[in-house]
């Protein structure tokens, strides 16, 4: 490791940045070297802009990774590296706002259901959607975070450094309890097969995701994040109010949480179109003539 990544690493380590952040800051101040062929230190703003054209123009990036390298090269070029030269001006890219893919509650059914034979992965496809976890929370849970006493996930450094409780669902607990008998395993919840002293990485829990929903028969993309919008979507289907669901999802502004409205089919439902109120009234009229 070279002097200067330790130092960008040491800057973000001191501002309690989360390993998940560390880890995507440095990649991305990385792979800009190397997209030069030069240290990053010797390359400035219009370099920074070229390299982030690239990424939209030539690879096609999403804007989550387009501003998080924007966000990476700020903060090398303005903490690590002491620098203020226009950096601020590189345009933060404003995506366009998608409804999320939510599974129906015969859908998620399903999935479990191809994989009840595989301990593992049905503890970890039951942890993402009765718990509603990120990914990366998931992953990072270890035995000392189930508290089956009062009930509770306790979340560990999730998005924004951030720790929450979130509630355990029995039925959870019945497999995850299962899970550890079978499987017995260490330090981490899901651990690898091969070094169990670390956990499952994050591209093989996306794949084991997608390959059950394949065999599930759905047709649409499902990822990990497919069964946390799931919990969100049925937990406001159930009738509960969205700040309840803003706390278990971890969510930092209640307009994140707010979206699930857009998708919930038994929201939409709920609503009357003016067609039909115009009618119903006629209909009213029509059986309640007025009184002259």
């Amino acid at each position: 490791m070279t002097p200067l990544r330790q130092r960008m690493i040491q800057d973000m380590q001191l501002r309690n940045l989360s390993p998940h952040t560390i880890e995507a800051y440095v990649h991305a101040v990385a792979q800009f070297a190397r997209h030069f062929h030069r240290s990053p230190e010797q390359l400035d703003a219009d370099c920074a802009r070229q390299y982030l054209l690239h990424l939209v123009h030539d690879q096609h990036a999403s804007w989550s990774r387009y501003n998080q390298a924007r966000c990476a090269f700020l903060f090398f070029y303005r903490v690590t590296l002491g620098q203020d030269q226009r950096f601020e001006k590189l345009p933060f890219a404003k995506p366009r706002k998608q409804l999320p893919t939510v599974l129906s509650a015969d859908e998620v059914r399903r999935m479990l259901d191809v994989v009840k034979h595989q301990p593992k992965h049905r503890a970890l496809l039951m942890t993402l959607y009765g718990a509603g976890l990120r990914i990366s929370e998931a992953l990072n849970l270890q035995p000392r975070d189930i508290d089956s006493g009062r009930m509770f996930i306790h979340v560990r450094s999730g998005k924004g450094n951030k720790d929450r409780l979130v509630l355990l669902s029995p039925n959870l607990l019945s497999v995850l309890r299962d899970y550890w008998r079978e499987c017995r395993p260490g330090i981490w919840f899901f651990p690898q097969d091969r070094d169990p002293s670390r956990q499952i990485d994050s591209g093989s829990a996306h794949r084991i995701v997608a390959r059950t929903a394949r065999r599930a028969g759905i047709t649409r993309r499902v990822s990990p994040h497919t069964l946390r919008h799931s919990y969100a979507t049925h937990l406001l289907e159930a009738g509960v109010d969205l700040l309840t669901i803003q706390r278990m999802l971890g969510h930092q502004n209640l307009k994140t949480t707010a979206l699930y409205t857009h998708v919930t089919e038994a929201h939409l439902r709920r609503v009357k179109s003016p067609l039909d109120l115009l009618y119903d009234k006629r209909a009213n009229e029509a059986k309640n003539p007025p009184v002259t």
